[in-house]
């Protein structure tokens, strides 16, 4: 059965705004996440992420008051990252309105986490998040980073996206560290690594610029594909992106779905 694409717009936030720069740097502010939360679910955005970029640098919690007021105005799926320690704060979150939690820093410091995280809640509600960047010294030719893209680890990136299922994580949030923020388009080669390696939900982040990147990523095995700054500062819509995917072959769900059945 041929599964819909999914078009998810994140919202990466620092001190309760929507940040977005290039390379995980650079932050420019973009918004109250909870006005944006409700007019991406409202122009028919498949899912929506939240990712508190500095929790895990900080050294803080998530901002769960925040979490719980975009939870509020949203009917799709909410996945929520950042500052994740433990399968308590797995279960804070999803109490507080998150339907799956993404698991990042904490996980790479104790794999055996994200093992514990599923069995409590289900493989369906653990998201593995990986931030990688490329790297001449790992097989795959990208390594994972912890604390927002800040600290280098030396593991390779799709070893770590294959443990990480076999333990329980049940979807991965692939970001680039190197097109994040550029516009250049997905990087495709680190998508294509770890979709050889998992047969899990895989979801692309990191360097959509124009309508002409969404296809490529899909088809380099992507399942979803996530954007920042093209929906945050108006540059493209939802509806446009799933026109584009439809128009490259790609299954999409319609814009007018949710629309149609609140009228009912």
């Amino acid at each position: 059965m041929t599964v819909a694409v999914r078009v998810i717009p994140c919202l990466d936030v620092d001190g309760g705004r929507v940040v977005k720069g290039v390379n995980f740097r650079d932050l420019r502010d973009a918004g109250d996440p909870v006005e944006l939360a409700a007019a991406y679910d409202s122009e028919g955005a498949d899912e929506l992420a939240f990712l508190d970029i500095t929790a895990s640098s900080d050294g803080r919690e998530t901002m769960y008051d925040v979490v719980r007021r975009t939870a509020e105005q949203v009917f799709i799926p909410l996945t929520v990252g950042g500052g994740v320690r433990s399968a308590d704060d797995v279960d804070r979150l999803l109490r507080e309105g998150a339907d799956k939690v993404a698991l990042n820093t904490a996980a790479v410091a104790r794999p055996e986490l994200l093992r514990a995280a599923a069995r409590r809640f289900g493989a369906q509600c653990v998201v593995l998040s990986v931030d990688a960047r490329r790297s001449p010294q790992t097989d795959s030719g990208f390594e994972v980073t912890t604390h927002g893209g800040r600290r280098g680890t030396g593991i390779d990136a799709a070893d770590w996206a294959r443990r990480a299922t076999e333990l329980g994580a049940g979807e991965i949030l692939l970001n680039s560290v190197d097109a994040d923020g550029t516009k250049r388009g997905f990087d495709l080669g680190l998508i294509a690594a770890v979709r050889a390696v998992v047969s899990v939900p895989l979801i692309a982040s990191g360097g959509a610029g124009a309508l002409a990147h969404f296809g490529p990523a899909v088809d380099a095995g992507a399942d979803a594909v996530l954007a920042a700054s093209l929906f945050h500062f108006g540059e493209l819509t939802i509806g446009a992106v799933k026109d584009a995917l439809a128009a490259a072959g790609h299954l999409v769900r319609p814009v007018s779905v949710r629309e149609t059945w609140d009228a009912g």
